[in-house]
């Protein structure tokens, strides 16, 4: 496999701290009630500890058969349009408005990305852009770096903390991120707003599409019900924990060849199986690049994915950043790999 070479072009940079907009009060469309918001991140937190249930049973079905060829299919389809759904979908296309498409794609890769469980597009767009606007610093809803008893404590007990926190902890704070402030963008398309409301069937969805590849595969309810557990409970713990690794490991542990003025980090294995989301310190230097393995052999499976759509008209105006730009935050000093201080 060989690395994706960026285009000589030069990336807007995204807006700071204090750039960052302002509360919006958008006419003929009704922002999104606390409630919903909350209602919908106890549906992932939920949706977090069932298939660590569904995992340990999927597990004891196999010890007493065995791991059949449709389950994992069914594990393999489904892992794949959902999280390249939130890294081409979510994160490049809808966050950092990366390349530009047609409103169908925009829709599809939208509802991939849903089948993650990860949240609705809206909620999912306004944390990670405040994410970015206050990287590891106070503001940022899952920085590992800060949020435990003593912030900046370096104990191995206060470590932990910060990487549960980022992990999956954060998600139980009453800290709501205000879709007005940091996605008014996206509230002004009636699409999206559905969309977002629709987050519950599309649980169901991402539930019963495994199954009914079990079914059709074998043609027996034993089938069906043994791809739900791999394809269903048990994707989705591993997706869940791979996305997650983003924030917590991708900001603590790997190397950081660039300049982005937090603790972001690239970690060359998350990367292979989170499809080059994990390219972290190399997206945060660039956050507009649709490429996130800028160097030789870093493979990135989304942005080979973008430069196909481009190919075939379904992505125009691709951003990548420049090689003066990309010398321009090279570290001189890069760091061994381990904890990054």
């Amino acid at each position: 496999m060989t690395s994706t070479t960026p285009r000589p072009t030069e990336l807007p940079t995204e807006p700071a701290a204090s750039e960052a907009p302002a509360p919006t009060k958008i006419k003929g469309v009704r922002s999104l009630e606390e409630r919903e918001v909350r209602f919908q991140r106890n549906i992932v937190l939920f949706i977090t500890i069932v298939p660590l249930l569904g995992f340990a049973a999927a597990v004891a079905w196999a010890w007493g058969t065995s791991f059949h060829w449709p389950d994992a299919v069914a594990f393999v389809v489904m892992y794949t349009i959902s999280i390249m759904g939130v890294t081409v979908g979510y994160h490049r296309m809808l966050t950092h408005s990366s390349f530009d498409t047609k409103p169908w794609v925009r829709y599809a890769w939208t509802g991939m990305a849903m089948l993650a469980i990860e949240g609705g597009p809206i909620s999912w767009v306004a944390d990670h852009r405040r994410h970015h606007a206050f990287s590891d610093k106070e503001g940022d809803p899952h920085s590992p770096h800060l949020h435990h008893d003593d912030d900046h404590d370096h104990s191995l007990s206060g470590i932990l903390r910060g990487l549960w926190h980022s992990h999956v902890g954060w998600m139980f704070k009453t800290d709501r991120t205000l879709p007005e402030r940091w996605a008014a963008d996206m509230l002004k398309d009636p699409g999206l707003v559905r969309m977002e409301r629709m987050f519950i069937p599309f649980v169901f969805i991402s539930f019963l599409l495994p199954a009914a590849i079990g079914f059709a595969l074998t043609g027996t309810l034993y089938g069906a019900v043994s791809a739900f557990l791999w394809g269903g409970l048990a994707r989705i713990l591993v997706a869940h924990h791979i996305t997650w690794s983003t924030n917590s490991i991708c900001h603590f542990f790997g190397k950081r060849p660039f300049d982005s003025d937090d603790h972001s980090t690239n970690n060359w294995l998350l990367a292979i199986v989170s499809f080059g989301e994990s390219w972290h310190n190399n997206h945060h230097a660039f956050p507009s690049s649709a490429v996130h393995g800028l160097g030789k052999w870093q493979v990135d499976i989304s942005a080979m994915v973008i430069r196909g759509m481009e190919k075939v008209g379904l992505a125009k105006n691709v951003k990548t950043p420049s090689a003066g730009a990309l010398e321009r935050k090279r570290r001189q000093d890069e760091p061994a790999r381990g904890v990054v201080r």
